[in-house]
């Protein structure tokens, strides 16, 4: 146990501060003492939180205390003369104390294994002393003899407060106890109705010695302990908001150029060149608002970082957003993702063909994103916002997913950038707990989420969500937070940030027409059976997708703050058109020629009028689009192409040149290939025939 001189808590100069304005939390628990025996601090209870001091003159001094400094300095003014804390590791420690070595001596009394009870367990020991504690230590306080004038003082209640350091990790399951936990906090229940309050020397209240619990979280311990008793109060300690951020940012843009032994908030200079910087207001603002989610002691933390990273306090939101995703790499900044999109922009014009349009779209999103202007026209935009949010709507096979994988590329160098997630696999309820992890007690809890963990190993990437519309509306209530705050809480309490994500989501959406609360069209889109081709049918076609796409969000999901939220991000895809599909079969009959070179060296051949018998079949119905040639080369080519080098009983030796002259189309729907198989020079030594 540590021995603390005798002090008074810091800054408390009564000839200039009249009054201090504790946080609510503190005063509500200050001002209670004559009524509760024990509290449960819950929530933000490992933060520094803030004091101000108003002076004669009314003008105010904020200060950043830890939890234990803001306490004892309440408790110290109300009469208490001891903050002690005990936690399962240290067990009973002296935290403050006007007389250290007295109040040690009197825990190492008390927690001394007592006689005809060796086998006594730490957790009824800890409830011994809680309970000798609660009576105020009345004749156990150790002092001078009986003929002693000071005698009778020693014999008077401790005044004390307790904490109760790590309450979460007390029991092993608030829900499940074992009986030892169970008898434990049964005793500290009975502890809190049996206490007893204690007037104070100077004031005459009457108040008790508490017992703070400091938990992470409300339910971390019984909820009969709350509940059986009025004497046992909770209190949630709550994160920051943006003014105690901005105010924290203050006291911090004070030490900005001060040595490190000169500030008592221990963040070190920041310096702009050789000259002492003056942060602006307009500075402090941006760090209040970069640090939105985070703790005081978290913004003082990333000031640290900011030193050593040698930023001065105007780029503290560089640091803000270091600190939260935890790499230095940042592609988004030096121009390197401008460059990308410039190089890009023809890159991803071969790769989706005939959607000219949703491409220019597209990349207006990524230019915006680059430029760092999302959300620019809002006054008050998050910070954590991701850098930007596309939805794909339109038929199948029209290139949506190909665009968003066209869109990693371009951005981070790599397809493996683009993180995918099929939605048709979260249709269920609960799949939720997929994404972000299963709450503490449910099975897959460590594990944590598919999509939180994913992101914060790499939070530079395209998160991709396929056929967004076959989601449970479970799952999409999770993405609301995602697009307003970019980040999430996963099941273990740990939060993830997209603010440096690309999101993408596609859907089928509105091409049958608005959907029903059962998902099925409500009515058949006139002149569907053919398929757009003029400006103005395309125009229409348009229109009607994002008319059945606001439908289905506003009556059939019942979400239109999602739809909202989307904003004008949503890209219609057309129908490809005739020159567009002979575009996609000459590309995908290449792959067919480049996979069969790459996996077993033969050179395949498609003669002109068998490549024109291929082309017409693959194209005469484009409703299904680019997968759905691939689908009938598939059938038309490889097909009886594998059947047919089978029947030839050739043995095909890398180099072996094999020839498609011939495409027959039966009546029974069957192809047939003339084909020839010759060995020949090595696939790799030949050109295709285009």
């Amino acid at each position: 146990m540590t021995s603390f001189p005798v002090q008074s808590p810091p800054h408390l100069t009564k000839a200039t501060v009249t009054r201090t304005v504790h946080p609510p939390f503190a005063a509500e628990l200050l001002t209670t003492l004559s009524v509760h025996s024990q509290y449960v601090l819950h929530g933000n209870v490992r933060d520094d939180h803030l004091v101000a001091d108003v002076r004669d003159d009314g003008t105010r001094r904020n200060r950043a205390l830890s939890l234990e400094d803001l306490l004892w300095e309440g408790l110290w003014r109300a009469g208490y003369k001891c903050l002690l804390r005990y936690d399962q590791v240290a067990g009973f420690t002296v935290a403050r104390s006007e007389d250290g070595l007295d109040m040690n001596t009197l825990l190492q009394r008390n927690t001394r294994r007592l006689p005809g009870r060796p086998d006594e367990d730490d957790g009824s020991q800890a409830a011994r002393v809680f309970e000798s504690f609660a009576r105020g230590w009345v004749g156990e306080r150790p002092g001078p003899p009986k003929d002693n004038p000071r005698y009778d003082d020693y014999q008077k209640p401790v005044h004390a407060a307790l904490l109760v350091d790590f309450a979460s990790r007390i029991p092993t399951q608030a829900n499940q106890l074992s009986d030892e936990e169970r008898t434990f906090f049964l005793r500290c229940l009975k502890i809190a109705e049996e206490a007893r309050p204690f007037p104070r020397p100077k004031t005459g209240r009457a108040l008790f010695n508490p017992v703070i619990w400091l938990a992470d979280g409300e339910r971390d311990l019984p909820a009969w302990l709350v509940t059986s008793s009025v004497r046992v109060r909770s209190i949630g300690v709550p994160m920051p908001d943006l003014g105690q951020r901005r105010r924290m940012a203050e006291l911090l843009s004070g030490q900005a150029g001060v040595p490190e032994t000169a500030t008592k908030l221990d963040v070190g200079p920041l310096l702009k060149g050789a000259e002492r910087e003056e942060p602006t207001d307009e500075d402090v603002m941006r760090f209040a608002r970069a640090a939105g989610g985070l703790t005081l002691r978290a913004m003082r933390e990333s000031m640290r970082l900011a030193r050593a990273r040698r930023l001065s306090f105007a780029e503290m939101d560089q640091a803000v957003r270091l600190y939260e995703l935890g790499v230095s790499r940042n592609p988004w900044t030096g121009g390197a993702v401008a460059d990308s999109i410039r190089d890009g922009e023809t890159l991803i014009g071969e790769r989706v063909r005939g959607q000219q349009k949703a491409v220019t779209q597209t990349l207006d999103v990524l230019k915006r994103a680059a430029l760092g202007l999302s959300g620019a026209q809002a006054a008050s935009t998050s910070v954590h916002r991701p850098r930007g949010v596309l939805f794909f709507a339109g038929p199948t096979g029209t290139g949506k997913t190909e665009l968003a994988r066209a869109v990693a590329t371009t951005l981070f160098g790599s397809e493996d950038a683009c993180l995918r997630f099929d939605m048709s696999e979260f249709s269920a309820p609960h799949s939720a707990d997929r994404l972000v992890g299963a709450p503490p007690g449910y099975v897959g809890y460590e594990a944590g989420g598919e999509l939180t963990r994913a992101v914060r190993e790499d939070p530079f990437r395209v998160v991709l969500f396929d056929e967004i519309d076959k989601a449970d509306k479970g799952v999409l209530d999770k993405f609301l937070q995602v697009l307003e705050d970019g980040r999430l809480t996963d099941g273990q309490g740990v939060t993830t940030y997209f603010s440096e994500c690309v999101l993408i989501f596609t859907s089928n959406l509105g091409v049958h027409g608005p959907s029903g609360a059962d998902g099925r069209p409500l009515s058949s889109p006139a002149g569907r059976d053919r398929l757009p081709e003029t400006p103005d049918e395309r125009a229409a076609f348009e229109q009607e997708i994002l008319g059945n796409v606001r439908h289905h969000f506003e009556h059939t999901l019942k979400r239109p703050e999602l739809l909202n939220r989307l904003g004008g991000n949503i890209v219609v895809f057309q129908y490809i058109d005739g020159p567009t599909s002979h575009l996609i079969f000459k590309g995908q009959l290449r792959n067919i020629v480049e996979h069969m070179r790459r996996q077993g060296g033969l050179s395949l051949e498609v003669l002109p009028e068998a490549e024109k018998v291929l082309a017409d079949a693959c194209t005469r119905d484009l409703h299904n689009g680019g997968r759905g040639i691939g689908m009938k080369l598939e059938t038309h080519l490889i097909n009886p192409l594998a059947r047919g080098l089978f029947d030839l009983g050739v043995h095909l030796t890398p180099g072996t040149v094999v020839t498609v002259s011939r495409v027959t189309l039966q009546r029974d729907g069957s192809v047939r290939l003339d084909i020839e198989a010759v060995p020949g020079e090595r696939a790799q030594d030949r050109r295709p025939p285009w």
